[in-house]
């Protein structure tokens, strides 16, 4: 009916489903099952039970579920699963602080809070865009695999920054970092692409870390060891620096 308030999918009620695996993990999964069902027939049940439970943990680990982003403008959205681990201010990633020759001024090398969310082996690692607007830059950068919740591995391991530019002239940069499970960074994007804010931008296999840099001026919405949600959960507001407080508990 006119006026009715619909879910994410244009329905007028909301019921649990269970998440798609993306294609990226679909390979996994069958490599996974077909040796466990060789093992089962060769072997036995005993031998291929476990490796049974195996190939549902990697599809498992592969899923991607439907998220519900908010529309809001002053909103920066976090852009992975998992824990809050790191909130610090520190210099933007010296790669995006030097002119890449397309004419557009590189970002400032003053100090910006930069936001750490590690993502365990349990966690959905489909990455998305914290803003809506144009990918001005995506650097790989080959690097060691130490483990993803120390400082170091900013700086340290292999990761991918990835630039998002709103027509206002907003402009967040985010890190995708391999860990020390996760050898492999997946991007979905490319320098050029319009992205909606939540929308899928990349995935990194097997624990990892995405450190997500908020505008000069800008203070986090979230606390360190909090839980947070990629797409949904809103890390900062624009220009807004609340003062927040948690208990554990």
């Amino acid at each position: 009916m006119p006026g009715d308030i619909l879910d994410n999918q244009g329905r007028g009620e909301v019921s649990w489903q269970w998440p798609s695996i993306h294609p990226e993990g679909r390979k996994f999964g069958a490599i996974a099952g077909v040796v466990a069902l060789g093992v089962w027939v060769l072997l036995g049940p005993w031998f291929g039970w476990p490796l049974a439970v195996l190939t549902l943990c990697v599809l498992a680990f592969f899923r991607d579920p439907v998220r519900v982003t908010p529309q809001d403008e002053r909103s920066i959205i976090a852009p992975a699963d998992g824990l809050v681990t790191l909130i610090q201010k520190v210099s933007p990633p010296r790669e995006l602080t030097v002119d890449d020759g397309s004419g557009r001024p590189p970002m400032s090398s003053e100090p910006v809070t930069r936001i750490s969310i590690f993502m365990s082996v349990f966690d959905v690692h489909i990455n998305r865009a914290p803003i809506g607007g144009s990918v001005r830059r995506v650097i790989y950068i080959p690097g060691r695999f130490v483990n993803a919740d120390l400082d170091k591995a900013s700086e340290e391991n292999e990761r991918q920054h990835i630039l998002i530019e709103r027509g206002d002239g907003l402009r967040i940069c985010f890190t995708q970092i391999a860990g020390l499970v996760a050898r492999r960074i997946v991007p979905f994007v490319k320098p050029g692409d319009i992205l909606a804010a939540g929308q899928r931008v990349g995935l990194i296999r097997f624990g990892s870390r995405v450190d997500v840099y908020l505008p000069a001026g800008t203070e986090p919405r979230v606390l360190m060891g909090q839980k947070i949600v990629a797409g949904e959960t809103v890390l900062a507001e624009v220009a807004a620096a609340p003062a927040i407080e948690g208990i554990a508990q």
